[in-house]
């Protein structure tokens, strides 16, 4: 179950683990590049369901929450993906509207609440689960000029560790991933003028698969980055 599919990680995600054979739900607010990654998906030979949804709406997210349950039965992985930058080029605080700054908090920070305190039942009943929330550099330290997006991604790394905790004795691993900078069009948004070489989203992927799979049973609480993660040291 992955939110924000439609394009730049969340497209390179579900495209991962359609690869490794994993039956997708998948959504965003823009129903036609989503579908398009259902096609790729599919060609790929998974199993897809898209919905448009916005998760930063509780009858969104229980619409999209319930359609996957009944298409799928249940939920082993959810990755929390699906976020917006706010205002381009980025205002400081001092200048930064309030709507737009709660609208960044709305989709950044709550809809990952939101979208957990909806699939963690099933993933109690059955015990066993894994929560992936995408975090940033911009989350771990302040940085001047990085605004609501910033402290959105604080929120969600502090959301990240007090469900790792509330869980512990469970078989539910919590955890966030670092993408770090990658070219996509919310990084051309945030840094228009940029230089230097970035990551492409698809090199970014093995960190997910890991945290998705069995192999990291028992790994929870902790923070990855994905351009510094490597499969054989998780041996």
């Amino acid at each position: 179950m992955i939110t924000g599919a439609s394009r730049g990680l969340g497209r390179a995600l579900a495209l991962a683990f359609a690869r490794k054979g994993a039956s997708l739900s998948i959504c965003a607010r823009n129903l036609a590049p989503l579908l398009k990654v259902k096609e790729e998906a599919e060609a790929l030979g998974s199993t897809v369901l898209a919905v448009s949804a916005d998760v930063g709406n509780t009858r969104d997210v229980e619409r999209f929450a319930a359609m996957t349950e009944e298409t799928f039965g249940h939920v082993d992985v959810l990755i929390n993906n699906a976020s917006i930058l706010g205002p381009s080029p980025m205002p400081l605080l001092l200048d930064y509207p309030v709507d737009d700054f709660m609208e960044v908090l709305r989709v950044n920070a709550f809809s990952p609440f939101l979208v957990t305190r909806r699939v963690l039942p099933g993933m109690l009943q059955r015990n066993m689960g894994s929560i992936i929330n995408v975090t940033s550099e911009a989350g771990y330290t302040g940085y001047a000029g990085w605004g609501a997006y910033g402290i959105s991604k604080f929120a969600l790394e502090g959301l990240t560790e007090t469900w790792a905790d509330e869980l512990q004795g469970t078989k539910i691993k919590v955890n966030m991933v670092d993408p770090g900078e990658m070219d996509t069009q919310m990084h051309i948004l945030a840094v228009p003028e940029c230089d230097y070489q970035l990551a492409e989203p698809e090199s970014l992927t093995d960190v997910f698969l890991y945290l998705g799979s069995e192999k990291s049973d028992g790994v929870t609480g902790l923070r990855f980055e994905a351009q510094q993660f490597r499969w054989e040291d998780t041996l």
